[in-house]
């Protein structure tokens, strides 16, 4: 299955590989001097790290279509990262260029601190699952797994212990003499991830691994992924759309819209910190909520928020953050979470529109003048009326307010200038 072009065949787009990263006829290169190098044994590397640097990274197609602009990124060894965005933001674009499926149009990627920007895949050391499984479906689960271990030519026991070890650790060992037709989705899945495993990998790559998967068995093996983290000690980069899979998985998220990387980050940074208006409203369920025209006023030396006319006086964090960066009084967007919300008093007025009882808890939609509210109530201890077409009132606590430049978009407060210049945006630190 190689990806040379055949007779009478459509070629693939220049700069692209195939699908896989065992097969690729053009990982089949002569290995440069660096890359023989490489080749060493698992052993005698057992205390090597598996960083990954990412440098000015640039994926331009036909010389005028930029899919990734200079994208940087230090993922430490054994950190677990997750690439998340909409579609077409150039994640996987990213991950693919990791991998070696795609080449480098400009840019530097090292892993464990050799330069790979010319290396072939299979000789990167690294392990990649794909959305779609790639299995081959004449083959057993077991041939499957064996099959890049029979490439580099291990010797059957090996190649069989190894197999055995990995099945049991990803409770499939029942299955390996079976075709992939006659697995469930969930299993499939499980023997792409064990084919990986079996490598012994410097860094799994993983490309929206769960996507083709129903919502109760993709919850279950992202449980399942966590559990393997815990068990292998190796570097993962782990692309989705799913930011559900992003913050429960992710050491730290690096958020792409447009080919840019927008913020990078722990999961509670992103939730709690985030340095524009994009990141503040792709992360969090429900989206966090946006009241235009407010402004930010500075009376007796405090900086004001207010929305629909009811002010909130910042918190002393706030104040300090806002004075520190010499901030003028502007007009602004406000964002609230929905769990920030609470009802039955403030000054703050709204109607309910939709309310969603979903046992623990109400989401209501209601309406505030201009803007769309949405608000997550707990169901304990709830004495306020919150039915379709009730009039309540809804207040926050100031420190929980977001202040965003109406003209750029950007948090006032966590927006950090250093970082976002350098292409590796993270959130101001106080």
């Amino acid at each position: 299955m190689g990806c040379a072009k055949k007779k009478g065949g459509m070629s693939r787009p220049r700069g692209s590989r195939c699908g896989s990263v065992e097969t690729c006829r053009n990982a089949s290169r002569p290995l440069r001097a660096d890359a023989r190098q490489m080749r060493v044994g698992r052993s005698a590397r057992a205390e090597s790290m598996s960083d990954v640097v990412i440098k000015g990274l640039k994926k331009i197609y036909d010389n005028k279509v930029t899919a990734v602009h200079d994208v940087n990124l230090h993922i430490k060894d054994k950190e677990f990262i997750v690439l998340v965005g909409p579609s077409g933001c150039g994640k996987s674009t990213t991950l693919r260029m990791v991998a070696g499926l795609e080449d480098i149009s400009e840019g530097e990627l090292y892993i464990d601190g050799a330069l790979m920007n010319d290396i072939a895949p299979k000789d990167r050391d690294i392990a990649m699952v794909f959305q779609n499984y790639a299995l081959y479906p004449h083959m057993s689960v077991y041939d499957n797994m064996a099959f890049a271990l029979k490439l580099k030519k291990t010797p059957k026991p090996q190649i069989d212990k190894k197999v055995q070890e990995v099945a049991e650790i990803l409770d499939i060992t029942q299955y390996l003499t079976r075709k992939p037709k006659a697995l469930s989705g969930g299993q499939r899945q499980r023997v792409a991830i064990g084919r990986a495993m079996v490598r012994d990998p410097k860094v799994f790559l993983m490309d929206e691994p769960l996507s083709n998967l129903d919502a109760k068995l993709r919850n279950q093996m992202r449980a399942e992924i966590i559990k393997l983290r815990e068990r292998i000690s190796t570097t993962f980069m782990y692309v989705t759309h799913d930011q559900t899979e992003a913050m429960t998985l992710a050491d730290r998220i690096v958020i792409m819209k447009d080919g840019y990387v927008n913020q990078i980050g722990t999961p509670q940074d992103l939730f709690n910190r985030p340095v524009n208006l994009f990141v503040a409203g792709f992360i969090g369920t429900p989206i966090m909520n946006f009241f235009d025209n407010c402004k930010l006023l500075l009376e007796n030396d405090k900086f004001i928020a207010e929305i629909r006319g009811v002010r909130f006086v910042l918190d002393d964090f706030q104040q300090k953050a806002l004075k520190s960066r010499g901030q003028k009084p502007c007009d602004v967007i406000c964002g609230i979470r929905p769990q920030h919300i609470s009802v039955g008093e403030g000054d703050l007025s709204a109607k309910v529109e939709v309310s969603e009882l979903l046992g623990s808890e109400y989401n209501l939609h209601a309406r505030s003048g201009d803007d769309e509210v949405v608000m997550v109530i707990p169901t304990m201890d709830l004495d306020t009326d919150v039915s379709m077409g009730s009039e309540i009132r809804f207040t926050t606590r100031p420190k929980l307010i977001q202040l965003f430049d109406k003209e750029t978009g950007n948090n006032l407060i966590w927006y950090d200038p250093v970082s976002a210049d350098a292409h590796a945006p993270e959130c101001a630190k106080y």
